[in-house]
């Protein structure tokens, strides 16, 4: 045996156990696009896409960052100096996106500003210098090149609308804490269709984040379904069906929860709502498939702490000083039950977008904790996430330590000194986490429960209905997506719940026949003594209905187009004194305080009773049909 063969053996195997710290392979095959399965995203083959993320910020505008307060970056775009994603100016692109796959992840947030898509000025040259390619161009531009590197790799790319103004987020007063605190809500969803129609024709831009860490600004608390102009539950319903009806059907829709309400002072009412609102007041996008929640959770903020330093909250605790049981119950009450909880109507995936720690420097005992109890939530429940940052930058070894991937501005080689490179004590966590145990391959169908909400205006969700224009002048009207049916209706609310158990999605069939129906001419039984009746012609089914001065106006019923008709077995459900709901809890509380009545999952409402003298107009009992 050659006395090389031994030390030949040794190198191998030294490299052979190094190489996992600094090398992944190529993002895993996957088909677009993506749409949601109950609480899971999954691919075009219904495959589990698991959002293994991370952000990489800067077109959203950021700090200037050590060394570069630039005077010719701050005249060129005043008060902010960065427009186009961080690392550019050090890093050829390619080199990033190894980086990226050395991390395991499989998609990226991408936040740009407002201000970024109609910035006119070319990027400075200094901005792009490692990427000549990029000289030139406008933020938008570099924003594009970037996009087309990640998806010709094969990165999932999230688009996220992260401020207004391309500047560091998220403090209060800074001009970025609502969707509209620097422009209108219409200048808004302009944008978000602009956004959605330019990277239509790449299926690897795969979703729309609406806005990040919606807050209360100096005077005013951002809300969850008042129907004011300050109301994030009706602005990202409004943006959402706009980026599907006129902009890309293909993106998923993604709506983080409410950051921060209220002033950070001991003795007056503030907190962090997150997505305890959609318990009560979810949302139904035109595509009912493409709904995902969102969340964000730092170890310094807490359930009642914005993470201020030295203004009030000195008794309330952050998430770092939570023990881990209770962080668990706190992040599954304000989050997580909306994915963990199944067949209910705000059932949907949440994704963790942002979520991090220092990696580097002195990190105290309380974030590491926080840090391993988080991440043992996202792995006990196999939660999609996005850890912040991927990129950042260093001096002579120091600096900002939260990126995974940090490049040194002093290095004549600008040497990358990131997860797998240096001392960091999250790397053995991070591939934990990326490696953990997940659901993968084919997701089940699952039946879905979706809310209509007519209190504040129409809420037609059905694609169909809406290109066909106003089907009852003057009223108030609602429907279900076209692969659903209305199941439910509340009494006097005039709330609505839809949903697709035991018939499916495509009992509407390819022709989509309707009938608007406003008087009792289908009546074919007197299923419902002294009250007026509206009932569906034979083998129809109710989507939709309408309403003036509170009362029933019309209902909308679908042709159906199930192999051997709809059955005829009827009975009659009454809800004038009490809840009636043929399934129990299933569909959750879609119409908190009002009575309900809901049909079976294996009927289908064929008719609508009410009176015309006591409570005039308002519905007491539905026809179901199986």
């Amino acid at each position: 045996m050659s006395t090389k063969q031994p030390l030949c053996m040794f190198i191998f195997t030294i490299i052979t156990l190094l190489l996992p710290l600094v090398a992944r392979a190529a993002v895993p095959a996957w088909s677009p696009p993506l749409s949601t399965r109950g609480r899971y995203i999954v691919d075009a083959t219904g495959s589990r896409f698991k959002l293994k993320s991370g952000n990489w910020h800067g077109a959203s505008g950021t700090w200037l960052g050590i060394g570069d307060s630039n005077s010719d970056a701050m005249s060129h775009y005043g008060e902010n100096s960065y427009n186009i994603p961080l690392g550019l100016r050090y890093v050829p692109i390619n080199e990033i996106l190894d980086s990226f796959e050395a991390l395991g992840v499989n998609s990226i947030r991408l936040p740009f500003s407002n201000q970024m898509i109609h910035e006119t000025a070319t990027v400075l040259d200094y901005q792009v210098q490692a990427n000549q390619q990029l000289k030139g161009m406008t933020p938008l531009q570099v924003y594009d090149a970037v996009i087309k590197a990640l998806t010709d790799r094969g990165f999932a790319v999230i688009l996220n609308n992260h401020t207004n103004k391309s500047k560091w987020c998220c403090g209060v007063s800074d001009g970025n804490e609502r969707w509209n605190e620097s422009q209108t809500a219409q200048q808004w969803g302009d944008d978000w269709v602009f956004m959605a129609r330019r990277y239509k024709d790449n299926p690897r831009v795969v979703g729309a984040d609406l806005y990040n860490e919606v807050r209360r600004d100096v005077m005013v608390d951002p809300n969850w379904g008042w129907g004011n102009d300050v109301d994030w539950y009706a602005a990202a319903q409004y943006a959402g069906d706009r980026i599907l009806t006129e902009a890309n059907n293909n993106l998923l829709i993604i709506i983080e929860g409410i950051n921060w309400i209220g002033l950070p002072v001991d003795g007056l009412p503030h907190g962090r709502p997150t997505l305890s609102g959609a318990y009560y007041l979810s949302h139904t996008l035109v595509q009912s498939n493409k709904l995902v929640y969102s969340a964000h959770f730092y170890g310094y903020t807490g359930p009642n702490h914005s993470g201020a330093i030295g203004v009030g909250e000195t008794h309330d605790p952050r998430y770092r000083d939570l023990s881990a049981a209770d962080l668990a119950n706190t992040i599954y009450s304000s989050a997580a039950y909306v994915a963990l909880q199944d067949q209910m109507h705000f059932t949907a995936p949440v994704w963790i977008s942002e979520f991090g720690v220092e990696g580097r420097g002195i990190v105290s005992t309380a974030e590491v904790n926080f840090f391993d109890n988080f991440l043992a939530f996202l792995k006990q429940y196999d939660l999609d996430f996005a850890i912040w940052p991927l990129v950042g930058y260093l001096e002579n070894g120091q600096g900002n330590g939260w990126a995974l991937m940090n490049w040194d501005r002093n290095d004549p080689n600008h040497k990358r000194d990131g997860l797998y490179d240096g001392n960091d004590w999250r790397r053995d966590r991070w591939n934990d986490l990326v490696n953990s145990s997940s659901l993968t391959g084919p997701v089940a169908n699952s039946t879905q429960w979706k809310m209509l909400n007519v209190n504040q205006q129409d809420y037609i969700k059905s694609a169909t209905l809406l290109s066909r224009g106003d089907w009852d002048s003057g009223a108030r009207k609602a429907s279900c997506p076209d692969d659903m049916r209305l199941i439910g209706l509340s009494r006097s609310q005039n709330r609505g719940l839809c949903t697709d158990a035991t018939y499916g999605s495509s009992l509407w069939g390819p022709s989509k026949d309707s009938v608007v129906v406003t008087n009792e001419q289908y009546v074919s039984s007197d299923w419902a003594a002294r009250y007026t009746k509206l009932q569906c012609p034979p083998n129809h089914y109710v989507i939709g209905y309408s309403l003036k001065n509170g009362g029933m106006s019309s209902l909308v019923c679908a042709s159906s187009q199930r192999a051997g008709g709809l059955g005829t077995t009827g009975r009659t459900m009454w809800f004038d004194r009490q809840d009636s709901r043929g399934d129990g809890p299933v569909g959750g509380e879609w119409a908190m305080g009002d009575l309900k009545g809901q049909c079976s999952g294996n009927e289908y409402i064929a008719g609508v009773a009410f009176t015309t003298y006591k409570n005039p107009g308002q519905p007491a009992a539905l026809y179901c049909q199986s």
